[in-house]
């Protein structure tokens, strides 16, 4: 067993920069280093702890299973040394560096984005890059520091923070309502045209919850596939069918009358909203500034 006196901490740093960029060249690029230089640091560090961390080959690197669980004890022990930097320093860590977030199309560019500017106006020197995408992303292999997610979490390795909740709205453009009606039931809403987002898991069945708690599950079959929480938006208010959206996207255009909510009693079952981030014992100091920014955010919307 390697001894921790024979273990130089810095390269633990460089080795979690190369597991979260995926690749030597990229972590030489965040650190501003050779990527020789990092290269020799891999090497020994592999060395001092007497185990294979990574599999390099002419194509791409991985991962081995030690080295799995040697990156997340890393990131634990990284954290923990800012954590007493900070303490020593009497204040919090200095929020540095880039952030790199995800976040789905919709919410990113309705919350996440608003909240990105109070950030860069709260910590000037900060470099942020936001990639909305309603595709699953891995933290780790993207380089992702922070991923915000909506709905239930699949189970992971990563940490997580809830942010909030949201649900699903059954709404409408009165001109639908004018040519099909108001449906008096959830079992109406099969016969009907339905916006139907199609990256979801069974998007053709509906999950409904009654305020009073009940529970209804609603097959509909004449509907219009689309693949972004956007154009499913912009299909409902176009008269393309009725459909199940975010109440965050839509309250506005419910407000306004653009769109009109079917069955007031009923929605779709309550959904998280959460941020995760790789698995230190604590998120860095501009994750969990990212995490304030988004809270203070949600807040002046509620």
């Amino acid at each position: 067993m390697a001894d921790v006196r024979d273990v130089n901490l810095n390269r633990l740093a460089i080795f979690v920069a190369v597991v979260e960029a995926g690749s030597l060249t990229a972590a030489a690029e965040r650190l501003g280093l050779a990527k020789t230089m990092v290269s020799t640091h891999m090497q020994r560090l592999e060395r001092e702890i007497g185990a294979s961390l990574l599999v390099r080959t002419t194509r791409r690197l991985s991962v081995t299973e030690s080295g799995r669980a040697f990156y997340e004890a890393s990131c634990k022990i990284l954290q923990a040394a800012e954590e007493a930097l900070s303490a020593v320093a009497g204040g919090a860590a200095p929020v540095q560096g880039t952030l790199r977030v995800s976040a789905p199309n919709d919410y990113g560019a309705l919350v996440v984005a608003p909240a990105l500017v109070d950030m860069r106006l709260a910590y000037p020197s900060l470099g942020i890059e936001l990639i909305c995408t309603d595709r699953y992303v891995d933290l780790i292999a993207d380089g992702i520091d922070a991923a915000v997610r909506l709905g239930r979490l699949a189970d992971s390795n990563y940490r997580a923070v809830t942010l909030g909740g949201y649900v699903k709205w059954i709404v409408a453009s009165p001109e639908f309502v004018k040519i099909w009606g108001k449906p008096k039931s959830p079992a109406d809403l099969a016969g009907l045209p339905h916006v139907v987002l199609s990256v979801l898991p069974h998007p053709l069945t509906l999950e409904l919850q009654h305020t009073k708690g009940d529970l209804k599950s609603v097959r509909c079959e004449n509907a219009l596939l689309v693949n972004t929480a956007d154009a499913a938006r912009a299909a409902t208010l176009a008269g393309g069918g009725f459909g199940l959206l975010t109440d965050f996207s839509i309250g506005a255009d419910v407000a306004a009358g653009r769109l009109l909510r079917l069955l007031p009693d009923w929605s779709g079952t309550p959904k998280g909203i959460h941020v995760v981030f790789p698995p230190t014992h604590y998120p860095s100091a501009k994750v969990r500034a990212l995490i304030e920014a988004l809270r203070s955010r949600l807040e002046a919307t509620m």
